[in-house]
């Protein structure tokens, strides 16, 4: 997608920049706070994306919703609006955390689980995963009852599905062959 290609360098030179200037967590900060106040807002997503709005006005907006941000972030936002591609600014946010996290060895992995872990476990599962990453892990639970019991761990493109719903379909899948 010609989107997300522009978005990635936008975000790999604002990477740059940032670790040039010193700046690289105030940035990632910024960053974080631009893709919740997306992702919490559809308002915001829609004002973006809204040609009739001009880009001067757009850039007003958005330096007064975000007084709070390194002068890097806002000067790069400033330009990205100038540059009328403003509409980009959350594709930009997300590859620019993506990015960073690659940059500092982060790597996310989701447990997904019927219910919420006991540390025993969590830390059971961390022991089996931490031999086969490189770097840092960051840990992200989320609840889901329809795996029955047990636990699906992903990361990245790997997925590990030791849930009881996901048994029960292979059983069913083979009792009905």
């Amino acid at each position: 997608m010609k989107g997300t290609k522009a978005a990635s360098r936008y975000a790999q030179a604002l990477l740059d920049l940032s670790i040039e200037q010193n700046q690289l967590e105030q940035v990632y900060a910024d960053m974080i706070t631009f893709a919740q106040a997306v992702k919490e807002t559809k308002e915001f997503q829609l004002f973006l994306n809204n040609p009739v709005i001009n880009s001067s006005k757009k850039k007003d907006v958005l330096m007064a919703v975000f007084p709070d941000f390194a002068q890097l972030t806002s000067s790069f936002i400033a330009l990205v609006t100038a540059n009328r591609r403003e509409n980009l600014l959350p594709f930009i946010a997300a590859s620019f955390i993506e990015q960073y996290k690659a940059h500092k060895g982060i790597v996310e992995v989701t447990v997904l689980t019927a219910s919420r872990l006991d540390d025993a476990v969590r830390e059971q599962i961390l022991a089996k995963i931490k031999p086969s990453i490189q770097g840092d892990i960051e840990l992200r639970e989320e609840i889901d009852p329809e795996l029955i019991g047990g636990f699906v761990v992903e990361m990245g493109d790997v997925r590990i599905d030791a849930s009881v719903s996901s048994q029960l379909n292979n059983l069913k899948q083979r009792l009905t062959r």
